[in-house]
């Protein structure tokens, strides 16, 4: 996967909670954010979704939280596919804090490619499962 961040953005004071750091909604959000970012990199655009009638649906999301970010902190995620199946792909996002450059959160997550219409799982188009054979990584590349 390349190397160039799929989220960047900042921790508004909104987004805090009553103890002072970032919620865990927002890191949710956050990850979410960059699902779309890494999918649009392996061809799960948003207009091949709606031109295809298939979809995502996340199945399993980890997530382990390393370091609290405080409001202004300045966030960076960077994703990695692990594993492309016919019907399913696993991939985990790095949250970090991009001033100190420590990890804050992490987030594996098993994703499904879903025909919209039956609301069951459809196999990757060639072109799709191609495209991400060459963003998969080595473990030890994590």
């Amino acid at each position: 996967m390349e190397r160039e961040a799929t989220y960047r953005g900042t921790v508004y004071p909104w987004q805090c909670d009553h103890v002072g750091h970032m919620n865990i909604m927002w890191y949710v959000g956050k990850f979410d954010e960059a699902n779309w970012n890494l999918f649009a990199r392996l061809g799960l655009t948003p207009s091949y979704l709606r031109s295809s009638g298939r979809g995502m649906a996340a199945v399993q999301q980890n997530i382990a939280y390393k370091r609290e970010l405080l409001a202004g902190d300045i966030v960076e995620i960077h994703s990695h596919l692990l594993e492309v199946r016919d019907k399913s792909i696993r991939f985990r996002h790095d949250m970090r804090n991009a001033e100190t450059r420590e990890i804050a959160a992490t987030c594996e997550i098993t994703g499904v490619h879903m025909d919209r219409q039956l609301r069951k799982s459809a196999p990757f188009a060639d072109a799709i499962r191609e495209a991400a054979s060459r963003h998969l990584v080595e473990p030890a590349e994590v």
